[in-house]
């Protein structure tokens, strides 16, 4: 039987990592996500497995750590809310554009600029359309429960080592919090140096017998080496749009009308859901959960069955885009969104299903 644990969302990532055979751990504490650095530095790790844990300086300096020791094949990672990831998005790009594994946890926290230290999911935009510079994207993973926190985690250095490609998981202040029941996987051991040559021939692992050392950069002055390296991520990019887009529906297959949300507007959605079919209102959800590679067909397909759709974040609107895009005019979409770190209710988000879909 899998061990059972009452945790908050935070900490799941921190015993995930732990669990999932992490190399290292780069981070700086920054509300609300600090308890993700504390558990670790609590649990040290480096004595029963020997995942490195370390505050860096800065949040800058702990994203190149993270670009270092992803240089050389490992499991590296780090988290940060809001203002932090977007210091460290200079090196996300260098990540990208190195093409190389690792692992970032975005808490969302209220903007722009230092904002509040309350929930948000305003950092939609900044994740899923290549915050840094430069073409790139990331692997998007949008947790709605603290058990998501916790399985994310593995996924995300899963996804990250198949496409040689950061994954992030942007999740927000509300889920980061909130303390739920957790199952536990048993520990993976930490790879080692002959695993890590064998399985990530790319990497700077120093000169062996059968190959040369490897140089990891992201800067080719040559134009026509560049647009090709570029193209190759584009067709990376294209390959991750045709496999691995996740996504969930509730009440769909009868539904006149319909919510899309994520991570913990999507929680608040179902009780919307299930009071509007109360009220005889035939509404479902679809939650996607990788925001990239997003989940345009399943969008386009019920759109052109419903009456409309209400798009429900936690910002001024920025899913909504791409869900507009998704739909291509097929039917009606709205946008509800709560701001400064004020959480929508269901009440709220029904009423205004009512207001401007069904009664607009």
């Amino acid at each position: 039987m899998k061990e059972l644990r009452l945790m908050k969302g935070n900490e799941a990532v921190a015993e995930a990592a732990i669990r999932a055979g992490a190399d290292g751990y780069f981070g700086y504490p920054i509300t609300p996500q600090s308890e993700i650095l504390e558990y670790l530095m609590a649990q040290k790790p480096y004595e029963t497995t020997g995942m490195v844990v370390l505050q860096a300086e800065s949040e800058v300096a702990a994203i190149n750590m993270v670009y270092g020791g992803a240089s050389c094949g490992k499991k590296v990672m780090t988290s940060s809310s809001s203002p932090g990831i977007s210091l460290k998005m200079e090196g996300i790009s260098y990540i990208a554009g190195a093409e190389l594994p690792a692992l970032i946890v975005n808490v969302v926290r209220g903007g722009p600029g230092l904002g509040t230290i309350q929930p948000s999911q305003s950092d939609y935009f900044q994740a899923t359309k290549g915050g840094g510079h430069g073409d790139y994207r990331l692997i998007v993973l949008a947790p709605s429960s603290v058990q998501e926190m916790y399985d994310f985690v593995k996924l995300g250095f899963d996804l990250s080592f198949k496409y040689r490609n950061p994954a992030m998981i942007l999740t927000d202040g509300v889920i980061g919090q909130m303390m739920e029941k957790v199952e536990l996987d048993d520990q993976i051991p930490r790879s080692t140096r002959e695993e890590i040559i064998k399985a990530c021939p790319w990497a700077t692992t120093g000169k062996t017998p059968d190959r040369e050392r490897n140089i990891i950069t992201s800067l080719d002055l040559d134009s026509s080496k560049q647009e090709k390296h570029v193209l190759k991520l584009g067709a990376k990019y294209d390959k991750m749009e045709a496999e691995e887009v996740r996504y969930e529906t509730f009440g769909c297959d009868d539904a006149e009308y319909i919510f899309v949300a994520f991570g913990s507007s999507a929680r608040i959605c179902q009780k919307s859901m299930e009071m509007g079919r109360a009220k005889g209102i035939k509404v479902g959800l679809l939650r996607p959960i990788t925001l990239f590679p997003f989940p345009k067909k399943p969008i386009k397909e019920l759109a052109k069955k419903v009456k409309g759709m209400l798009v429900v974040e936690m910002n001024l609107g920025q899913m909504i885009e791409d869900v507009q895009l998704a739909a291509e005019c097929k039917t009606k979409i709205e946008h509800y969104g709560r701001t400064g770190g004020i959480i929508p209710t269901p009440e709220g988000i029904l009423n205004a299903l009512e207001k401007q879909i069904i009664g607009g």
